[in-house]
């Protein structure tokens, strides 16, 4: 006989950086480049919607909610190449770009 086990789990959407991330405690995101410093506690006060259980609000444009993390590091991404070439105009430029981003450890959703 198969059981199933229903595990409480808490979840948010949050916006940061124009991206929007579905994150629940203990998650570790990287996100665009934060003015914020390593071992840094901070929260995302841009919270589009919040699940508890089934309980789901949804903001209008926000929700009333918080979600607490802390930065684990800064860093760069790897390098994309850009490659651009211009048929019969004897045209071509390679270019190369590295987006800066912060890791972050989502620590809980109040």
């Amino acid at each position: 006989m198969l059981r199933y086990i229903y595990i409480k789990t808490m979840l948010a959407i949050i916006r940061t950086g124009n991206k929007q991330f579905v994150v629940k405690p203990g998650d570790k995101i990287k996100v665009e480049k934060l003015d914020k410093k390593e071992g840094e506690e901070f929260a995302f006060s841009d919270v589009l919607l919040v699940d508890d259980n089934g309980k789901t609000e949804v903001g209008k444009p926000n929700v009333k909610a918080e979600v607490k993390a802390k930065v684990l590091k800064q860093g760069k991404e790897d390098k994309v190449i850009i490659y651009k070439y211009k048929p019969k105009k004897r045209e071509a430029t390679k270019t190369g770009h590295r987006q800066l981003f912060t890791e972050v450890e989502i620590l809980s959703i109040k």
